[in-house]
């Protein structure tokens, strides 16, 4: 039986998404998405909202109860670890989550901090675009970008060193390696399976290759997490070339993994992330398990 139209990872207000949940909903609906996951980062501020939306819908859209969880790899790697078919109303989880986003926020200042000792100008903290009520929302590093390019004071730096965009100040300056990038200290890998198993959800790796270029570095990641107890892999991904989905999903295949799939939608205006569906499943055949027919694995 062939799955439902998917698109499992998305983001809204409540992370770094430029739509509300209900908007979200509406925008993958409009795509034709069947299945959807609201994924935002750190937070599961947004899922009731996407529930209910989906709920008026009909029945013409499913949605998930997910979260994208950011997390240590033993390499020090910051890989980000989805959970589905959570209870996003578990207190063990959402305590975890709250203190996951303040390291978030210590991070963010960091970064900050960074940033204006390289000559940046950037007065204050960016503020959150999420709903009225929920403060503590996750800042990342899209904001900081976003904040230095929206700064008038830099526009003159931006234009030399060829900054078009947010995202393009991202690349330069907080990604790992770049100068005012910083590591996160918490969770680990396992902490975040560990929180989404303890909701009885299912944990499995978003786009790999995005984290990775090497194909065997990616094979001895996904060895180690598997050993913590891995439901799955993100193998279709907007970004992922042929190559990159074949590796990923005969990798995952051999390990009696899940195989899923998302454009990872951050909004109509995103540079990269700005529409459902936009991921290829090169002829091979996911497998959702559990995430299909929307059932906790017993």
């Amino acid at each position: 039986m062939a799955p439902p139209v998917f698109d499992l990872q998305s983001h809204s207000t409540m992370s770094d998404g430029e739509l509300s949940p209900a908007q979200v909903v509406a925008h993958a609906r409009e795509a034709g998405v069947e299945l959807l996951a609201l994924t935002d980062h750190d937070t599961v501020a947004g899922v009731q909202e996407a529930l209910d939306a989906a709920a008026a819908s009909g029945g013409a859209i499913r949605v998930v109860p997910a979260v994208e969880i950011s997390a240590l790899d033993e390499s020090g790697r910051d890989l980000h670890i989805c959970g589905y078919l959570i209870d996003h109303r578990d207190p063990a989880l959402l305590a975890a989550l709250a203190s996951w986003r303040a390291d978030r926020h210590t991070r963010a200042r960091g970064m900050a901090a960074a940033l204006r000792e390289v000559g940046w100008r950037l007065e204050r903290m960016p503020s959150r675009p999420g709903e009225p009520g929920h403060a503590d929302a996750p800042i990342g590093r899209p904001h900081l970008a976003r904040a230095v390019f929206e700064d008038p004071a830099n526009a003159e730096r931006l234009a030399a060193e060829g900054l078009g965009d947010a995202g393009s100040v991202l690349e330069a300056y907080l990604v790992p390696g770049a100068p005012c990038y910083r590591a996160r200290s918490t969770p680990c890998v396992a902490e975040a399976i560990e929180a989404i198993h303890g909701t009885g959800g299912v944990a499995v790796w978003a786009h790999p290759f995005w984290d990775i270029d090497d194909p065997a570095a990616v094979a001895a990641t996904l060895d180690r997490l598997v050993a913590l107890g891995l439901d799955g892999v993100e193998a279709f991904y907007a970004s992922h070339s042929r190559e990159q989905t074949l590796i990923a999903y005969e990798a995952s295949r051999a390990r009696n993994l899940l195989t899923t799939g998302s454009a990872d939608f951050h909004g109509p205006g995103h540079r990269l992330f700005n529409a459902f569906r936009a991921f290829d499943l090169h002829g091979l055949e996911p497998d959702l398990g559990p995430i299909a027919v929307g059932a906790r694995p017993a």
